[in-house]
């Protein structure tokens, strides 16, 4: 910001000076019986200019801004708005979600670990290569045969996205995969939390069938639920998982 002083407004005192904006600048001044100076006058056309350009570049930099917000997942799509039953809603938070591919080519996993860079391989532990992205943040298990396993993501679209640049890390590698790589989500992790709390041995009494509650071993109810084909892990808090 520029120096701007009002010796009618605001007398200075010795060497002091007042730092401001250029919009408080043009407040003061607007108030200010000087306002005619050639100084006040200079300084006012400048700021009223810049604000004009900054009006005319406004809706380009919302355009981009809007092309760029097209183009990208939103963190929020990992949120699941849901009816409860019970005439409200209930968010459900994506955790986790498992995917596999399959490349369709064997793979030499020794020349993979050596030439790329985020990645482990050590064949006495696990006969897999472990790869991993920064965006979006997930993690390939990469086995010989070609089959993959990627882990980490919260969205179908990350999930997919993460396991098209797995193969393209694979093809520059040296190892060109078949064109359809047979994605597939395995497993989606969510939690929930109902609000209030549950008693566990009340559930377990009327859904024997589909519960299994041991407090001495795990504090959680386990219930089966046949169809859909979801698992649950309900929590006497109110969570769930």
């Amino acid at each position: 910001s520029s120096c701007f002083e009002c010796t009618t407004c605001r007398p200075s005192t010795g060497t002091q000076k007042w730092y401001c904006t250029e919009d408080e600048f043009l407040y003061t001044y607007s108030s200010c019986p000087t306002m005619s100076s050639p100084l006040a006058s200079e300084a006012t056309g400048a700021a009223a200019s810049a604000t004009a350009a900054d009006k005319a570049t406004q809706p380009q930099q919302q355009q981009q801004q809007s092309q760029q917000q097209s183009h990208t997942p939103s963190l929020a799509g990992s949120v699941i708005e849901t009816p409860n039953g019970l005439g409200g809603t209930c968010l459900i938070r994506i955790q986790n979600m498992s995917s596999t591919a399959n490349l369709g080519v064997r793979l030499d996993l020794k020349q993979i670990a050596l030439k790329c860079r985020n990645t482990e391989f050590n064949p006495r532990r696990f006969a897999a290569v472990i790869m991993r992205l920064r965006e979006p943040r997930a993690t390939a298990l990469i086995f010989a045969s070609g089959k993959m396993c990627v882990t980490g993501t919260k969205s179908t679209h990350n999930s997919s996205l993460a396991a098209k640049k797995f193969a393209y890390i694979v093809e520059r590698v040296g190892f060109k995969p078949q064109t359809y790589i047979d994605f597939k989500v395995q497993n989606i992790v969510g939690t929930a939390d109902v609000g209030f709390p549950i008693r566990l041995e009340g559930l377990v009494y009327a859904h024997s069938t589909f519960c299994s509650f041991e407090p001495e071993l795990f504090p959680g109810l386990i219930y089966r639920l046949v169809s859909p084909r979801v698992v649950f892990l309900i929590f006497v808090s109110g969570k769930i998982v």
